[in-house]
């Protein structure tokens, strides 16, 4: 009997943004959306978890703004 090796490659997470609930995926292997944009990006505040990319975007604005 043969036993399947168990994949390396993960499947993307599946979130729905704390501040706006759109539904997005995030790829922890590295290549996801969010290291494409060429902001400084926020860390999540305290509760939060990643946001989607409108919402990212605002808040890099935001603090840019600060």
């Amino acid at each position: 009997m043969i036993i399947p090796k168990e994949s390396s490659m993960q499947e993307p997470r599946r979130l729905a943004c704390p501040r706006c609930g759109t539904e997005f995926g995030c790829d922890l292997s590295g290549t996801c959306w969010c290291a494409e944009e060429t902001a400084r990006l926020p860390m999540p505040v305290k509760g939060e978890d990643c946001l989607c990319r409108e919402c990212l975007r605002k808040a890099a604005a935001a603090g840019a703004a600060e």
